[in-house]
């Protein structure tokens, strides 16, 4: 009970002031299965992309952590292939640092800074620490490649789809102008013939 009590409380502090770049929502109506999307910080590699995380909230909550994971894909030290995360604020002690005075709130706005600040000493992906600490220009340069194919494309979509379904309208539009400009015309050439 008060686990279901918590989560009420949490999903709408996170629906009426999320923090910002950061959104929740329930899938289906359960509390025990979450979806959250974070923004790419401007100035970072992910800037642009909007990354989509999956919640699953444990029966323990919130003495228990949430167990959350990347769905949208992203190159970071401290994100895995599946998606999973290395932070502190997901862990029990001693290793971890979650107490149940933190929430998810919280815990996507930490997310939102270690994509900002990766924490190449802790990694997930020792290849791609490696790349952050030694080689910083190609990291970059792959997780913007990354953000762009994973993060941006399924938005840009969108727009395109709604940018050629605008462009049909026109036509349309320019077509049945185009007829009625001829039926006009068809209608005074036949008040001049009379």
């Amino acid at each position: 009970m008060q686990r279901i009590s918590r989560l009420k409380r949490e999903l709408q502090l996170l629906s009426d002031e999320p923090p910002p770049g950061v959104s929740c929502w329930q899938v289906e109506g359960r509390l025990d299965e979450l979806q959250a999307q974070i923004v790419g910080g401007s100035s970072t590699p992910y800037e642009g992309g909007v990354f989509t995380l999956e919640i699953k909230i444990p029966e323990r909550y919130p003495f228990e952590p949430p167990k959350m994971r990347f769905l949208t894909p992203i190159y970071h030290p401290n994100i895995d292939n599946a998606g999973r995360i290395c932070l502190d604020a997901l862990k029990f002690p001693p290793k971890g640092a979650w107490r149940p005075s933190l929430n998810i709130s919280t815990v996507l706005t930490s997310i939102q800074l270690l994509m900002a600040e990766p924490n190449p000493d802790d990694p997930l992906m020792a290849d791609i620490s490696s790349e952050f600490k030694y080689n910083k220009p190609l990291y970059l340069e792959k997780a913007k490649k990354w953000t762009t194919e994973h993060a941006i494309q399924k938005n840009k979509g969108n727009l395109t789809e709604e940018k050629s379904s605008l462009e049909n309208k026109n036509k349309k539009t320019a077509h049945k102008r185009e007829a009625l400009s001829a039926q006009e015309n068809l209608e005074q050439s036949k008040k001049v013939c009379m």
